[in-house]
């Protein structure tokens, strides 16, 4: 009797984890949670609104690495993509963008990353960022038009920026009124920040989980 109980349980064990859906964050520290304490970043704030919004089978890794870089996230995409995993949310770039690097080399990078992911068979949400003025029309155009380029080409999922959450109208507004959402260095979000963002970006998330689900 008590094999036989101890069978269904583990029988019961494994559908449960077979049920389970493991999606890793891959990204920079607006994943990693930079400058906040543990429950208020963007991953643990996201896996609360998960449970919150009927999604309680979803489990979040966080492979966010504060400063990392697009050429970071592919040198690193293999050993984030384990076979558990199976969606990814990508959201790099920012770091890119800081540094000036050449949009083409991010391009490139995410590229890649999109490659292995459909080689993994892993589903994605690709999140974009938009580029500041800073560098010339021709960069910013450049920089903004990768993510929804690379989205079509691989049938990814997409959601327009990380920070949609502290838009209005879908334009980021001045940084003298989004002083409130973001921590002194003026780029990383707050833990209001992120909770906003997450409520933005929570139900694109919900619809990767559909698409891996329906699979």
């Amino acid at each position: 009797m008590r094999k036989a109980l101890a069978g269904i349980l583990v029988m019961c064990a494994s559908m449960a984890q077979a049920d389970e859906v493991v999606i890793a964050a891959l990204g920079d520290s607006l994943t990693q949670g930079y400058g906040l304490v543990q429950d208020e970043g963007f991953v643990p704030q996201l896996q609360q609104w998960l449970v919150e919004n009927g999604a309680p089978e979803v489990r979040l890794i966080n492979a966010g690495v504060s400063g990392d870089t697009t050429a970071g996230g592919l040198s690193r995409v293999g050993w984030t993509l384990e076979p558990e995993v199976d969606g990814m949310i990508v959201t790099l770039g920012g770091n890119d963008i800081l540094r000036g690097l050449d949009p083409a080399q991010a391009r490139s990078n995410i590229d890649g990353i999109l490659q292995a992911a459909g080689a993994a068979d892993v589903d994605v949400l690709l999140v974009g960022l938009q580029a500041p003025p800073n560098f010339g029309a021709q960069y910013k155009t450049d920089f903004d038009r990768l993510y929804p380029d690379l989205a079509e080409t691989y049938g990814t999922l997409y959601f327009p920026s990380f920070f949609t959450g502290l838009s209005e109208n879908g334009e980021l507004a001045p940084p003298s009124e989004l002083r409130e959402w973001f921590q002194a260095d003026g780029i990383h979000p707050n833990a209001q920040g992120v909770a906003r963002i997450v409520a933005a970006m929570g139900p694109a998330v919900l619809e990767l989980v559909a698409r891996i689900e329906e699979e």
